[in-house]
């Protein structure tokens, strides 16, 4: 990890070295420490990125280049070895990454007319600055087929045209994930080719959490002789089942699933609407009414947690979203429900010591909306928390708090796993995908849309690995000796798990980790 500071410090000579268990010497990227990690990103999740509209390029192929400069402010007073320019070049780096279902190109520097764009594979720039907010990016187009178009002396050879974007876009938005359209310019004329539609995010370092190489475990993961047990939910999703003594996502559900043997226990993190992190696994809950003048009808209504307050998740008679499709208008006010069986704890109950034991794991869900291919989002939620707070909340808070318990950390959003993964150097993530399924719908990201092309995220974005729906491993499992041959773990996940069965089979392959109900 290379660190700018303001005033070069002297730091004395030590004689720690960095050492895998297996004392291997280890070379990692770090986290973000004072700089800004920038991405910009050209896919086809959606549809082409590129839309040309002139006649003469409607055919072309185009190869695309990404330059950066800092943005300077006319200043007479200011010396020339303190301008912004100087100051930019000597902080601000810029590469690119690719991945696709066939593997991956981690960061490198572009060639000299950029690449071109391929329909099954994501290409991302990387920009770390400590001026995130003052750069010039731009997107120059070439045309691969030059020769016609090369006049001598040009010095932009078969460059058709550019798009030029500030950064001070991103805080005037004030988002850090989006999607912006710009319009793709002629060279020395101001007519336009067409417009190129850009996937951001910014990911900036949190605020006062000071990291070091005491124990870093993002890479690490000792082989078992037997797959890790993880308890789903606790002892077991029960929204579904006809027949359950404890509640899923509660205390007394990660007790039972620990006093069962499970190494670890699964369950998912988002906040409240007052950014208390919560443990909850979906995104909605239904708050039920009674009727004025009936006391015996009540009536149902869907909220999304994030607009509601750790106090009146606590307080409020809240049921699971579930209810709504079965039309579940059961009244339980007269059963009044002990400490460890509520719903909706905060993690800081979760991990206490005097409740849950330190040898017990966490593989905590960061729980995140997720698109799907034909526009629609999980919960009807297309807006959600800014991704930066979200993350800086709750992974302060498991830094501070989770003392020696292992923890590993999972999301099904990639952007998410990779903030994860720059944000700090402690805990490792798990890339969760379902893969080709019949079950879920298709998700927009086409990072998602196979376990083979998250393997290549993962080796790109230097994860731990993967945790994978267990309906495609079943068949594909090839696909679990292939991942842990390039390096990665691999959990799997889903109702299949709960089959004896499936278990033995995917043991047999040497699967890492199984999470299941029971």
């Amino acid at each position: 990890c290379v660190v700018f500071h303001f005033v070069p410090e002297c730091l004395p000579p030590v004689s720690l070295q960095l050492l895998s268990a297996d004392g291997s010497v280890c070379m990692d990227s770090g986290w973000l420490t004072c700089q800004t990690e920038i991405r910009l990103r050209l896919h086809f999740s959606k549809t082409s990125p590129v839309s040309i509209t002139k006649k003469k390029y409607k055919k072309s192929r185009f190869r695309i280049k990404l330059t950066l400069e800092g943005v300077e402010e006319d200043d007479e007073d200011e010396e020339p070895e303190q301008s912004a320019a100087s100051w930019h070049k000597m902080t601000t780096t810029l590469e690119t990454s690719m991945i696709s279902g066939d593997g991956y190109k981690s960061r490198h520097s572009q060639p000299e007319c950029g690449y071109a764009l391929e329909a099954s594979q994501w290409t991302e720039y990387i920009i770390h600055s400590m001026d995130p907010d003052n750069l010039e990016l731009t997107f120059d187009f070439f045309e691969e087929d030059m020769g016609e178009h090369v006049m001598p002396g040009d010095a932009h050879p078969g460059t058709a045209g550019t798009a030029c974007l500030l950064s001070s876009f991103f805080v005037e938005s004030g988002k850090d994930t989006g999607v912006v359209t710009l319009p793709i310019m002629k060279r020395n004329s101001r007519q336009t080719l067409g417009k190129v539609r850009v996937d951001y995010l910014v990911i900036r370092p949190i605020e006062g959490l000071q990291c070091d190489m005491s124990s870093s475990f993002t890479k690490y993961w000792r082989k078992r002789s037997a797959p890790l047990d993880v308890g789903h939910r606790g002892a077991g999703s029960t929204h579904a089942a006809k027949h359950t003594k404890v509640r899923e996502n509660t205390i007394a559900s990660f007790k039972s699933a620990a006093n069962h043997g499970a190494a670890y226990v699964e369950f998912d993190v988002h906040l409240s609407k007052d950014c208390v992190p919560i443990v909850y696994h979906d995104l909605t809950c239904c708050i039920s009414t009674k009727k004025k003048g009936d006391k015996h009808s009540l009536e149902l209504f869907e909220v999304p947690v994030k607009d509601l307050t750790y106090d009146q998740l606590q307080q409020l008679k809240l049921g699971h979203a579930s209810a709504l499709k079965v039309n579940d208008h059961k009244d339980d006010d007269d059963e009044e429900e002990v400490d460890e069986h509520q719903p909706f704890p905060s993690f800081s109950q979760v991990n206490d010591l005097s409740r849950l034991p330190e040898n017990v794991g966490f593989n905590i869900e960061l729980k995140w909306i997720c698109q799907m291919k034909d526009g629609s989002w999980e919960g009807n939620l297309s807006s959600y928390f800014n991704m930066n707070l979200f993350l800086d909340i709750i992974l302060s808070c498991v830094l501070q708090r989770a003392g020696k318990r292992r923890v590993v950390f999972s999301c099904f959003d990639p952007d998410v796993c990779t903030m994860v993964r720059q944000k700090q150097n402690k805990y490792p993530i798990l890339f969760l995908t379902q893969g080709i399924s019949e079950t879920y719908p298709e998700l927009m990201d086409i990072r998602c849309r196979t376990t083979q092309i998250a393997m290549s995220f993962a080796q790109s974005e230097n994860i731990l690995g993967i945790s994978a729906h267990t309906e495609e491993l079943l068949q594909n499992l090839e696909h679990i000796r292939e991942a842990q041959s390039k390096g990665l773990v691999v959990f799997c996940w889903g109702d299949l798990n709960n089959d004896h069965d499936n278990r033995t089979k995917l043991r047999e392959q040497g699967i890492d980790g199984l999470i299941y109900d029971r």
